[in-house]
């Protein structure tokens, strides 16, 4: 009797690797789904260990171009920051591994989908609610939420002695004491000793970036252009006729990874609110994510109105919610992600920035779309502005004010 096929998105770490033991024992088969979105893993290793484990097969899909075009770009170009903080490296990758995950299960007939996010967090979330939007006949099945797998794994130690039980290859060297997240946009880390959010983070924990007294001693200078709020380029050193120009979107990232990373560029610790309600404490460093942002804010400023900039920041912050929380394909995010691309038709451009010490910092700006005008903000020429205008501006603004104190005053007499 043929079995029912099940997609494990697997990492070939201790939880995924007990789960697609535990899928074979219940009856399924089994076909592991690795993504490739730039974190350093040895695929092939993993690949073999769950053939070894009793894997039907293994599909290892590089998707870092897929991401970092169709999901951190954007983002980019959309001003995506969640809580003023989180440049949402995890949250922006869910959906993109859940369309490779979506489209192996419909190529193959799968029933099912698995993975192996704790029943606590954000990626439960945000990867069955891609599911479910590409895939709404799909279910899922979440080992983590089921009494029958959490009561029998209490901790790692179950999981280690099930492993060995069930001749699972367990990694030699000790588990870091927190949890990683890896892709080309950003590191995370969480839980373990850093869920105390007064204990500072132990020595040596970030991997993509120095410590700034390990930085370079001299500053890198950089020139970003944009085409419609989307990176397109990167100049190495800025303004020379021997740079390093940079036009495929991947390398571009890497490189700006490698840059920034040599100089401590983005790092942050911060706790934040997961969707569930729960606060977390988490460390990110993102370095070319950073270097991005900070490009693109400065150039937004430059290019766009005032009362659209404005109304731009409220819908950002709207569509950094729907990210976070999994909402990647919903039809609010789709509005809200058109009205965005909308706001940044006239963002295009270079800015020059310098990196140094952990420092992004803005030199200068060019633009022939920008609303700024040279002659009009002069303090040496009129440029066509009347300066007795000034004084009937005034007047009417403080037409307000006058009365406030007017009736404040008032208010004290009666006092």
């Amino acid at each position: 009797m043929d079995r029912d096929i099940i997609i494990l998105a697997y990492s070939g770490g201790l939880d995924t690797s007990c789960i697609l033991k535990w899928l074979i024992q219940k009856n399924y088969d089994v076909v592991c789904y690795i993504a490739d979105v730039g974190q350093n893993d040895d695929f092939e290793k993993a690949s073999q260990k769950a053939k070894l484990i009793g894997a039907k097969d293994v599909i290892v899909e590089d998707l870092r171009e897929e991401f970092v075009t169709n999901y951190m770009l954007p983002a980019i170009q959309m001003g995506l920051v969640y809580e003023s903080r989180y440049y949402l490296g995890t949250s922006l990758a869910r959906p993109c591994i859940s369309v490779g995950i979506v489209n192996a299960a419909r190529k193959l007939g799968a029933k099912y989908i698995s993975h192996g996010a704790t029943g606590k967090g954000n990626d439960q979330v945000r990867f069955e609610l891609s599911v479910y939007s590409l895939w709404p006949e799909g279910k899922v099945i979440a080992p983590w939420r089921l009494p029958e797998f959490f009561n029998r794994f209490q901790g790692r130690s179950d999981l280690i002695e099930y492993a060995n039980k069930e001749n699972i290859p367990v990694a030699a060297t000790p588990k870091a004491p927190w949890s990683t997240d890896e892709n080309i946009m950003h590191i995370s880390y969480e839980s373990g000793v850093l869920e105390d959010p007064s204990v500072i983070p132990p020595s040596g924990i970030y991997k993509m970036t120095r410590e700034l007294a390990q930085t370079d001693d001299y500053a890198s200078i950089i020139d970003i252009t944009f085409q419609k709020g989307l990176a397109v380029s990167a100049q190495i050193p800025s303004g020379q006729e021997k740079a390093l120009i940079i036009t495929d979107a991947l390398t571009l990232v890497e490189t700006l990874n490698k840059l920034g990373g040599q100089h401590g560029i983005g790092r942050i610790d911060i706790v934040e609110n997961r969707f569930l309600g729960l606060k977390s404490r988490g460390l990110y460093e993102t370095p070319a994510g950073t270097i991005l942002h900070e490009a693109h804010l400065d150039l937004e400023a430059y290019a766009l109105d005032k009362e659209v900039l404005r109304i731009k920041k409220y819908l950002q912050d709207k569509m950094a919610d729907f990210v976070y929380n999994g909402f990647w394909f919903s039809p609010e995010a789709f509005y809200t992600r058109k009205c965005l691309e909308m706001s940044q038709e006239s963002v295009t451009g270079t800015v020059t920035v310098q990196i140094f010490k952990g420092s992004v910092s803005i030199l200068a700006r060019k633009s022939t779309t920008s609303l700024y005008n040279k002659d009009l903000v002069s303090m040496d020429i009129a440029g066509g502005f009347s300066p007795e205008d000034s004084t009937g501006f005034i007047n009417i603004n403080a037409v307000r004010l006058k009365e406030y104190a007017r009736f404040t005053a008032a208010t004290k007499k009666i006092k």
